[in-house]
């Protein structure tokens, strides 16, 4: 077992969101790592891009789950180079999991979500520490300020939304989890995975979306 004294020095990240929408999946963090009450950075990279088709946000551990996000960016391009295609968000939890869950005796401590395009349709996985995983059709939010942020979403989500509305909302759910969570803060970052690839929003595009 993880001692508690270990796990209150780690560097940790929250909150992540991951949205399914109409024609896509938003995913939304805020820049924050902690250790324990310290604020360790306010500008911790929280969403990566895997591929054109796939993303990847991260709480927990920054170390192991920095760890995972170069373990599975390699392993989609040896994919790539073999296969002559790019993982999924399916194929990429499933590889995710079995590495999870050959290490849960000594734990990775995070809390992934995975999400893109496979095959025109989208999907959302959140992964556990162990290796289980669940399928969200709708959303999923990870971190010490998802139960804030889940709160919003579950009031105004609608499956039909568009891409900006989509996104608008992440962004309102994140300055919300931002002010009644100490360990969420700083900057948001926002991306959008459609049928035309991986998009990362600037900053004005997300002011703009709040006004």
């Amino acid at each position: 077992m993880v001692d508690r004294e270990f796990y209150e020095a780690v560097k940790k990240g929250t909150t992540t969101i991951g949205l399914v929408c109409s024609d896509g999946v938003i995913m939304g963090s805020d820049s924050r790592a902690t250790m324990d009450t310290f604020i360790a950075s306010s500008e911790a990279v929280k969403i990566y891009k895997i591929n054109d088709n796939l993303g990847m946000t991260i709480a927990g551990g920054v170390g192991d789950a920095e760890y995972l996000v170069k373990l599975i960016r390699l392993q989609n391009e040896l994919y790539r180079m073999e296969e002559g295609k790019t993982l999924t968000p399916t194929s990429a939890t499933s590889i995710l999991s079995i590495i999870l869950q050959e290490n849960k005796g000594f734990p990775f401590l995070v809390q992934l979500v995975l999400g893109g395009i496979n095959r025109g349709a989208q999907e959302i996985y959140n992964i556990d520490p162990v290796g289980g995983y669940t399928k969200e059709a709708k959303f999923t939010a990870t971190g010490s300020g998802s139960l804030t942020a889940l709160g919003y979403i579950e009031g105004i989500y609608d499956p039909s939304m568009p891409t900006q509305e989509a996104a608008k909302h992440v962004l309102k759910a994140l300055k919300i989890a931002m002010k009644r969570d100490s360990a969420t803060g700083d900057a948001t970052r926002l991306v959008a995975i459609t049928k035309k690839g991986f998009k990362e929003y600037g900053k004005e595009e997300m002011d703009k979306l709040l006004k």
